[in-house]
């Protein structure tokens, strides 16, 4: 059974920066993407940051220039700096991992980001 488990949110003050981890267990297949996204309340999720297994990275608009996400594939785990942050950054992030030859997906539970203005 695949796991994600994230951690490195919490409460930060604007212009601050925070560091998102997430790590997958229990993978057999290889994993073709990870990526982060988030959802605000009364708001859809949307995708933040993504990377692919040949390191292929892609970033939402609203982002660039301020968050980097990289990947250890041995550790079959993702991480999302963040700087600059905005109080618009407040949301709940989600882990995603994308495996196998089906791209099943697997979402993590969340943590808390919350950027105080």
């Amino acid at each position: 059974q695949v796991q994600l488990v994230e951690s490195g949110g919490g409460l930060v003050q604007a212009g601050g920066s925070l560091r998102l981890s997430c790590a997958a267990s229990g993978v057999i297949f290889e994993i073709n993407a990870m990526g982060w996204y988030r959802q605000a309340p009364g708001k859809e999720r949307e995708l933040v940051a993504f990377i692919t297994s040949t390191g292929t990275t892609n970033y939402a608009n609203s982002v660039k220039g301020r968050f980097t996400i990289s990947r250890d594939r041995v550790k079959n785990a993702v991480y999302l700096q963040m700087n600059s942050l905005k109080p618009e950054d407040t949301a709940l992030y989600y882990c995603n991992a994308r495996i196998g030859v089906y791209h099943n997906d697997f979402w993590g539970q969340g943590t808390q980001v919350t950027v105080s203005s």
